[in-house]
C-alpha cells in the first residue's frame, strides 16, 4: 500500500498555468506581477490591508520584530508550545525570550502571560513584545490577549503560520495581531513549495519591513545602505504556485475539518483517546488532527502507536516538543510549562492532508487500535 503522508502538498490544477506564465513572461527575478497580485490576493482573503510577500514564516517574524524595534537588552514573550522558529526569530534580533505555557486550547494562556509579563517588568525587565502562535490551525484567544497586552504596553505579534482559512470571533486569522506572520511551507494547506507573508494593518511598519526584506536598499540609482537589510523576499514563479493554491482555500479547509470530524466519529468512545479542542471563540482549519493518548486506558503510549502507525508505513508525529525541553533553549525562563510537556508525552498528530481518503483514515484508525494492548 502506498505510503499516507502527514500532510502533504495538494495541487488546485491551476499551478502549472500560472507558473507557466511566470516564465514565459521571463519574470524570474525575485520580484514581479505574481507577486504584487499574490500579496492582493491574500490580502483580500484575511481582510488585511497590508501584505508583504516573503521567503518564508520564519522571515516574517523576523522583520515583524524588527520594525517594532525589538533588539538586544530586550525580552519577548513566546508560546512555550510551539515550533522552534517562533523563538528562533527572537534570538536573530538579539533579544531574549520568555516562554509561557499553553491553557486547555493548547495556545499561550492569557492569565499566565500576564502574570509572566508582571513578573518581569517587577525584576527590571523591557520585554517589548508577545509572539503568540496559533496551533494546528487554531487561533489563540486574542480577545484576552490583547487586553493584557496593552495593559503592560507591548506590541502583539501574531504567528498563523497554521492558522490561515481558521477563524477569530468570526474574523480571518491573520489579522488579529499588530503584525501577522504566515506560512506557506510545502506541510501547510496553502503552499509555495517554501514562502511566508508578513500582513498588518499598520502601513507604517509594513513599509519598514519591505525596504529591510530587500537589502534595506535607499531610493537612490546606486546602491545606498543606510540600515541593515535582509534578502527575504518571494519570488515571483513561487507566488505563482500560491496564487494557485489561494484560489481553494476555502475548499482546503472544509476537506480538513470533514477529515477531522471522521477521526471524532471513528474514534468515538475509543478509551484513552481525545482530540485537541474547538475554542470555543473560532474555528480552526484543523491543519492537522491531534490526538492525546492516556496509556493506562488505551494499553499502549503515544510512541508506540506512532511505531505501529511507521510500520504500515503512515506517517504520524509528536506534538511540537515545548521550547522549555529544547535543549538549546532549556535556560531560557519559563512560565508554566507542565500542560505543554504532558501534551507532548501524550500527544499525537494523525494525517490530515486534504486529499485523505475515507479507506485511508478507516486504515489509520484500524491500525491505531491494534496498538492497543489492553
Amino acid at each position: 500500500m502506498t505510503r499516507i503522508y502527514l500532510s502533504p502538498p495538494h495541487p488546485s490544477g491551476r499551478e502549472l498555468e500560472l507558473v507557466a506564465d511566470a516564465i514565459a513572461s521571463n519574470w524570474l527575478a525575485p520580484l514581479g506581477p505574481h507577486v504584487d497580485a499574490f500579496e492582493r490576493e491574500l490580502g483580500a482573503l484575511i481582510d488585511v490591508p497590508h501584505v508583504l510577500a516573503l521567503s518564508s514564516g520564519t522571515a516574517a517574524l523576523h522583520l515583524a520584530l524588527t520594525v517594532l524595534g525589538v533588539g538586544p537588552g530586550d525580552e519577548v514573550a513566546c508560546s512555550n508550545l510551539t515550533f522552534a522558529a517562533s523563538v528562533n526569530a527572537i534570538v536573530y534580533t538579539g533579544a531574549t525570550p520568555v516562554l509561557v505555557d499553553c491553557d486547555a486550547t493548547w495556545t499561550i494562556d492569557p492569565g499566565l502571560l500576564d502574570d509572566a509579563l508582571g513578573d518581569r517588568r517587577r525584576r527590571g525587565a523591557v520585554v517589548r513584545a508577545v509572539v503568540a502562535v496559533d496551533l494546528y490551525g487554531q487561533c489563540c484567544d486574542y480577545r484576552a490577549l490583547r487586553e493584557v497586552c496593552e495593559r503592560h504596553e507591548v506590541a502583539l505579534v501574531q504567528d498563523a503560520a497554521e492558522s490561515l482559512g481558521a477563524t477569530y470571533e468570526g474574523e480571518a486569522a491573520g489579522r488579529q495581531g499588530d503584525l501577522s506572520a504566515l506560512s506557506f511551507n510545502g506541510n501547510k494547506i496553502v503552499t509555495t513549495s517554501g514562502g511566508g507573508a508578513l500582513a498588518s494593518g499598520h502601513a507604517d511598519l509594513l513599509a519598514h519591513a519591505r525596504k529591510l526584506s530587500t537589502q534595506a536598499r535607499e531610493p537612490a540609482p546606486h546602491y545606498e545602505h543606510a540600515e541593515i537589510g535582509f534578502n527575504y523576499r518571494l519570488s515571483n514563479v513561487l507566488a505563482a504556485l500560491g496564487r494557485a493554491q489561494l484560489e481553494v482555500l476555502a475548499d482546503r479547509v472544509a476537506a480538513r475539518r470533514e477529515i477531522n470530524e471522521r477521526y471524532r466519529s471513528l474514534l468515538r468512545g475509543e478509551p484513552g483517546v481525545a482530540f485537541m479542542p474547538e475554542a470555543p471563540y473560532g474555528t480552526s482549519n484543523h491543519w492537522l488532527t491531534c490526538v492525546t493518548i492516556d496509556p493506562e486506558a488505551f494499553g499502549a503510549d503515544r510512541e508506540q502507536v506512532r511505531l505501529a502507525l511507521e510500520d504500515e508505513d503512515i506517517e504520524a508525529r509528536p506534538v511540537w516538543k515545548p521550547m522549555h525541553l529544547q535543549p538549546v533553549f532549556s535556560e531560557l525562563r519559563c512560565y508554566g510549562g507542565e500542560a505543554s510537556a504532558t501534551l507532548f508525552d501524550r500527544g499525537l498528530c494523525l494525517p490530515s492532508g486534504s486529499a485523505l481518503t475515507a479507506a485511508d483514515q478507516q486504515r489509520i484508525v484500524d491500525v491505531l487500535r491494534s496498538a492497543a494492548t489492553r
